[in-house]
């Protein structure tokens, strides 16, 4: 057996011991941190698969951006723990239904690639490097697919801000709408009050006679 399957195995062994531990632990914290050890894991089998960018984008935007700020933002809100447990077995049957359709998914597209005897390789690839192909494939053939999925991730922004500025008791909530609406003579309004003198205030001595 190669170096290279004992650690397939290894990798994949404990990418399924910390997906389960993802959605068994009862603490958050716990689960989040398993989440980042199966990222990490996963980022490996893609190296072994010679497939460094997408391992690299993995440990680098979901174990070092997204799961650390998800990580922050479950240790700063208050979560009762009591309350995630419920309804958990009531659950278990549509998710473990969902869970095994998606690995028949997976093992059919899977099979299918193993099928093939030959796999035709990009021509330069074996010089320039995979990563270098993915990039000029990215933004010449698949230019619009980019930005489509720049404008989804855009969207998805705008609704996080959305969803965190909606109307709570904790928090100053305005409505983006009538706020577009207000006209400049209804930001600024002008009142003509007259004098009114404190009853506190002394008088002003009068000014000297001239002689």
């Amino acid at each position: 057996m190669e170096f290279t399957t004992v650690l397939f195995y290894v990798f994949s062994a404990i990418l399924i011991f910390a997906a389960i531990r993802v959605i068994t632990d009862s603490n958050p914290v716990h689960a989040a941190l398993f989440l980042v050890l199966a990222f990490c894991t996963a980022a490996g089998l893609w190296m072994l698969l010679k497939a460094e960018f997408l391992s690299i984008v993995l440990v680098l935007v979901y174990v070092g951006a997204v799961m650390v700020l998800f990580l922050f933002v479950v240790m700063m809100v208050d979560i009762k723990l009591s309350n995630l447990r419920e309804g958990f077995w009531g659950y278990l049957p549509l998710a473990a239904t969902i869970g095994v359709v998606i690995v028949l998914e997976m093992a059919a597209v899977l099979f299918r690639g193993f099928w093939k005897s030959h796999t035709q390789v990009p021509e330069g690839a074996a010089m320039i490097g995979n990563t270098k192909e993915l990039g000029k494939l990215i933004y010449t053939d698949y230019l619009y697919a980019f930005e489509i999925a720049a404008l989804i991730l855009l969207v998805g922004m705008v609704a996080a801000v959305a969803l965190t500025m909606r109307k709570r008791k904790d928090s100053k909530y305005f409505s983006p709408g009538d706020a577009v609406k207000v006209k400049s003579g209804d930001r600024l309004r002008i009142v003509k009050m007259k004098a009114v003198a404190r009853e506190d205030q002394t008088p002003a001595a009068p000014a000297a006679e001239q002689k």
